[in-house]
């Protein structure tokens, strides 16, 4: 079994140029996977939000539900680098409350980080606290799902020069706000550089181009589970979606005209003078 990385072993990495591989996990089956797998680094995302609660947003999502989820995530990945995602309104409220929200996903559900959005100087300030705290945070930026009503809908961001360079600023002062690192989401590959480039910390990217240090995708996209929409920067590794339906389907018309179970193969067995004196007794009743 190989050996947890630490935000050492990702900075190391980085500096000798290999790239962190980051994926989203949200229950023991799919972590215990993504371990053997070898991903550096798993998002217990509140993208679980839409993708295993079946809402059309992450607004809805609770801290009760991040932590049910991931201390399932621990318990299938006990060896792998595992971040906890502050849902809405478990830190926008306070310094005090977002140190208080962030020690639960340590002290419960032992993640090893925490990530929480934002550009603006309070997500800026509960980094800070975050960090002094003694606990690892990782910033947030670009398309930023808790901050959709404010983009007029998860769209793409820093698509001018202007808007890029805000980013940049951003992730600075992310950075020195004691950040370990920043997700940066949904901007053309150019910003996505400009940002890994300026950083001193790594820098994760979904949708945000090759040159980022590490790369995220959501793991129900990239196996082909989740199809109400499929971002462009997804690329899909499976057909996970197909394979259940085509499973689910053939178990369903095997019952229905029963050719399953076969007894003969999937049924418990018992001495023909067990089944003998079974249906003596029943006789004699």
């Amino acid at each position: 079994m190989a050996k947890k990385k630490t935000i050492i072993d990702f900075r190391k990495m980085v500096a000798e140029g290999q790239k962190i591989v980051y994926l989203t996990g949200y229950d023991y089956l799919t972590a215990k996977y993504e371990e053997r797998a070898g991903i550096d680094m798993i998002l217990v995302g509140d993208s679980l939000g839409n993708v295993i609660l079946g809402h059309d947003s992450t607004f809805p999502v609770t801290m009760e539900d991040m932590i049910m989820h991931c201390k399932a995530v621990r318990r299938g990945a006990p060896n792998t680098f595992v971040v906890g995602d502050m849902p809405f309104m478990s830190y926008q409220l306070s310094d005090e409350e977002a140190v208080a929200n962030a020690g639960r996903f340590v002290k419960e559900a032992a993640m090893d980080c925490v990530k929480l959005e934002g550009v603006n100087e309070a997500a800026i300030s509960r980094i800070r606290a975050i960090a002094d705290a003694g606990m690892l945070v990782m910033g947030h930026i670009g398309l930023t799902p808790q901050f959709s009503a404010q983009m007029g809908g998860n769209k793409a961001q820093g698509k001018s020069a202007e808007a890029a360079l805000k980013l940049v600023e951003a992730a600075k002062k992310i950075e020195e706000a004691g950040a370990c690192s920043i997700l940066v989401e949904g901007v053309p590959a150019a910003v996505g550089k400009a940002i890994t480039e300026q950083a001193g910390i790594p820098i994760l990217g979904i949708g945000a181009g090759s040159y980022c240090d590490g790369q995220l995708l959501i793991f129900a996209d990239m196996v082909g589970y989740f199809d109400d929409f499929t971002p462009k920067f997804v690329k899909k590794y499976g057909d996970v979606g197909g394979e259940l339906l085509r499973s689910f389907t053939a178990y369903a018309e095997e019952v229905r005209n029963g050719t399953f179970p076969d007894d003969s193969i999937h049924s418990y067995k018992i001495k023909a003078d067990e089944v003998e004196a079974l249906e003596k007794s029943l006789k004699e009743k």
